[in-house]
Order: C-alpha cells, then structure tokens, then sequence
C-alpha cells in the first residue's frame, strides 16, 4: 500500500533534501514520492534491490549511507513527534519503556555472535502509548543493559520516567539517568546482594510494558527488520528508522 496524500504532506519536506539531484551532472531526478513507495516496499515485502526498476534502485544509498540521509530520517522521526504532541493523541513521556530484539545478520558492521548467532540488535524507547520515540542498532553481543543510555539519550523529547524488564536492573544505571532527571523502574534481580531502590507502588507500571514488546510486533511486520541483508549499518538502521516512522503516520493519519 502506497502512502496516503496526508502522509506525504508530512514527508515531502524533510525528503527533498535527500532525493535532490543536480540538474547537470548525475542521473536525472526521479518523483520523490515515486521512490518512496520502492524503498517502503523493499522495507515491507524484504525483496531484493534488483526487483526494482534500475532508475529507482539506486536511491536505496540515500537512506543512511550519507550524513545527510541519516540526518533527514532522524529530522522525520522529530517531525512526526512533534505532530503527534500537536493532535488529540498528545506525546505521553511521563512513562516510557525501553527494551531491544535481535535481528540475525551474517555481515558487515555492528554485527557479533550471540547464543541465537550473529546479529543485530535493534533498540527501542517508545511513550505510554507505544509510539516509538527512538530506534538505534548495535552489535548483538553487547548487553542491553549498557545501550541503555545511549539510547535514551537519542530520543528527541525526553522522558521522565523509563520502565523496563529486570536485565536493566543496574545501580550505574540507574545514578546516570537521576543526574539527568529520569526514574528507572524495573524488576530487581533474584541474585541482587544491595539495597533495592523501589517498592511495589512504582512496579505497577511494569505491567504495561507489554507496548514495547508491541512495538516489535509492529516492526517486524516489515520483513526487511526482521533479518538483516544490509552489509552497511547505516542502511539497515534506515530500514528500521523508516519502519518506525510509518507507525508513527499510521497512528495519527
């Protein structure tokens, strides 16, 4: 399905920058939104480049493989939050969830060995709602637990208060997002030896982070998330980057 006139209302500025070509050197300049609807159906169906048409094939590189790309794409993400604060369905930050999945991959960079093989690792922060509010990819073999600040400090509004499951569950952690002025809420450790930090009033709040594992649901429906066929991280960070902002147009167009 191509995106609806309203959508591209709200795309067609932040993509000119990227699909802008010269008027005299380079290839002739294709329909924006032409090119779009190509890369959100390579994003959907995950069929390869080649099945496009060879006059389209080539903006794949404009997603993330160039600083202006990857800027344009983060700059849609902010735009479509900004939106979503300015309609009915307001921006809820007063409780996030964070959480990260594993898309497999064979090659190329941010890619290390797990359990499950080698792969990706897809982080995640979205409101109360479950609107995401940022998405970054890292090496798999690292531990969520230190993504965690990276990737809320990414987010464009920030939160006040970020639930999560009990893998989070660092008193590092926790005093890096205090100085900042974010609560950390999550499930204490069987095994932890110190003293706990919450009561059973704020872990009520976890019972809703079933909207982040929502999210992924969501975002795996675009098969080209799930497994990753991108040799550059830039590109596939731009498939996931894609995906999440036609979640954000689909909840509030």
């Amino acid at each position: 399905m191509d995106i609806s006139d309203k959508q591209w209302e709200v795309l067609e500025k932040p993509l000119t920058s990227i699909f802008h070509k010269s008027e005299t050197r380079g290839r002739p300049r294709q329909d924006p939104r032409a090119v779009l609807n190509g890369i959100l159906w390579i994003c959907r169906t995950g069929a390869p480049w080649a099945n496009l048409l060879a006059d389209t094939r080539h903006t794949r590189l404009a997603i993330g493989t160039t600083n202006t790309g990857a800027r344009a794409v983060l700059g849609i993400n902010a735009a479509c939050s900004c939106i979503g604060s300015t309609r009915s369905r307001k921006i809820d930050i007063t409780e996030c969830f964070i959480d990260g999945t594993f898309a497999s991959a064979k090659k190329g960079a941010c890619v290390g060995p797990t359990k499950k093989g080698k792969g990706t690792k897809i982080m995640a922060v979205t409101d109360a709602v479950g609107i995401p509010l940022t998405v970054r990819a890292f090496s798999a073999s690292t531990h969520e637990v230190k993504l965690a600040d990276r990737t809320i400090r990414s987010c464009a509004i920030k939160p006040k208060r970020v639930i999560a499951d009990r893998a989070y569950d660092s008193d590092k952690l926790r005093r890096t997002l205090k100085k900042r002025g974010i609560q950390l809420v999550c499930p204490h450790r069987s095994n932890r030896k110190r003293q706990v930090h919450q009561d059973g009033r704020e872990l009520r709040r976890y019972k809703r982070r079933w909207k982040v594992e929502r999210l992924f649901a969501w975002l795996f429906n675009s098969r080209r998330t799930f497994v990753r066929y991108e040799y550059h991280a830039d590109l596939f960070l731009g498939m996931v980057q894609l995906a999440c902002v036609m979640i954000i147009l689909k909840s509030y167009f």
